[in-house]
C-alpha cells in the first residue's frame, strides 16, 4: 500500500507512528506473528456493509467481527461482511488486504473494538469512532 496518503494524514495531525516492514502474510494473525506482536494487540480492518453502505470494522487480529453486535450498535437492519468486488474500487491507493483503519481518508464510518485500546481483549465491545 502506498503510505503517502496515510503518512500525510498522520503528519498533518502531528501523530507519532512507526512503520514496520514484514514479509508477505495472508492473514492479520500471520502479520502479527511476523511482527512478533500478539494478535490481541494488532488491529485488522474488515470491510462490512450496514444496510448496503460500506463501513470499516476494526478488531484485534485474533478475533472475528461480531455482526450481531454491530447490527445492535448501528441500529442497522442488515449488517454483513462485504466481498472484495464490492469494495475493491473504494481504496484505489491500497492493495487488497492492506486497508488502513482510517475511514476518514475514504469517507467511511469506522467501528472499532474497544479492546484495541486495552492491553487484553476483554468484553469485545465495539464503539464508533468519528
Amino acid at each position: 500500500m502506498p503510505l503517502s496518503k496515510l503518512r500525510e494524514f498522520l503528519d498533518s495531525h502531528e501523530i507519532k507512528y512507526l512503520v514496520i516492514s514484514h514479509s508477505l502474510a495472508y492473514t492479520a494473525q500471520g502479520v502479527a506473528a511476523l511482527a512478533h506482536v500478539s494478535g490481541k494487540k494488532l488491529a485488522k480492518t474488515v470491510i462490512i456493509k450496514v444496510d448496503g453502505m460500506l463501513a470499516m470494522a476494526v478488531v484485534p487480529a485474533s478475533t472475528h467481527v461480531d455482526l450481531h453486535r454491530l447490527r445492535t450498535l448501528t441500529s442497522g437492519n442488515l449488517v454483513e461482511i462485504a466481498i472484495e468486488r464490492e469494495f475493491q474500487n473504494a481504496f484505489p491507493d491500497c492493495e487488497l488486504g492492506a486497508i488502513p483503519p482510517f475511514g476518514i481518508l475514504y469517507d467511511m464510518p469506522v467501528y472499532a473494538d474497544a479492546a484495541l485500546a486495552e492491553h487484553e481483549v476483554r468484553d469485545g465491545s465495539l464503539r464508533q469512532r468519528a
